[in-house]
């Protein structure tokens, strides 16, 4: 039924965004946003974050909330908020479906998940794809999860477990390596047919490099990893959350690797990663002056 509703609805948009484009209206996309249902942001509506999007001149927007984490894996965050319930996938869905229909003359909106590619984890996540991908119009693949003598960490919670996670490895550079490899991984993965074609925030283990303050030589894995997301033919996550991290004060990845992905071309998507109406479209300008 999702599946029906959703060839309806697309129809009708893309047919709206057509005539816009050939008007010569520009087409302004944040692809990374997140929702109320997001058990660790804000109870910002639906409607809060929409209006904010049309106002601010943006005609394609993405809702990408942080998928359920699979059944059997234990969230090691002290509230275990890193991912909505499986129960509320239906209503999410329908909030954003009855949205869509709801703004369909005034701006395009699609329904997405930000999906956390855990090692260990594939078959639960392509059998979660399976059921639901069919739905999406949008997802972004993400690594949040590393693991350390069996068990897991969320890297990028707080500068304490960053640190935490470091002294387990042995170093901070151990970290920023099983990141890339996590990365990578999911980039090879097998997640069936509706696996994510965009990589989130791919230097997200910057988040606390002024913290932890030490100089680390990263620019081979990151040009390695691009090459890879390009053979891939997958998008980057241009995402701008990490300047109004205290302690990165970077886009996700850097200006110089994006001029690389660039040089590969490598589909750019800017995302806000805005958890709250007001980080919507936040650092914009920043990418497109």
């Amino acid at each position: 039924m999702y599946s029906i509703l959703l060839f309806v609805k697309l129809e009708k948009t893309d047919k709206y965004f057509s005539t816009r484009k050939k008007a010569g209206v520009l087409m302004k996309r944040d692809g990374h946003i997140h929702t109320p249902f997001c058990p660790h942001g804000t109870q910002d509506s639906l409607d809060s974050y929409i209006e904010k999007a049309i106002k601010s001149g943006f005609t394609d927007i993405s809702f990408t909330e942080h998928a359920p984490l699979p059944s059997s894996f234990v969230d090691p965050t002290p509230e275990q908020d890193s991912g909505m319930r499986l129960e509320e996938m239906p209503p999410y869905i329908d909030a954003i479906q009855q949205a869509k229909d709801a703004y369909k003359n005034d701006i395009r909106i699609r329904l997405g998940l930000e999906i956390d590619y855990i090692r260990g984890y594939e078959k639960e996540t392509q059998a979660f794809l399976d059921e639901y991908g069919p739905v999406l119009d949008d997802s972004i693949l993400s690594v949040h999860f590393l693991e350390s003598a069996g068990q897991f960490y969320c890297m990028d919670f707080s500068k304490e477990v960053f640190m935490e996670l470091s002294r387990k490895m042995g170093s901070v550079e151990a970290v920023y390596s099983q990141y890339y490899d996590a990365v990578e991984s999911s980039i090879l993965a097998e997640l069936g047919a509706f696996k994510p074609k965009r990589i989130g925030h791919p230097t997200l283990v910057h988040k606390f490099q002024l913290a932890h303050g030490e100089q680390i030589d990263d620019s081979l894995r990151i040009k390695a990893l691009f090459n890879r997301i390009k053979e891939a033919g997958m998008e980057i996550d241009m995402n701008g959350a990490g300047f109004s991290k205290p302690d990165c004060l970077e886009p996700y990845p850097p200006f110089p690797y994006i001029d690389y992905a660039k040089s590969l071309f490598i589909p750019l998507v800017f995302g806000s990663d805005a958890h709250s109406a007001n980080g919507l479209h936040k650092h914009y300008e920043k990418f497109y002056t």
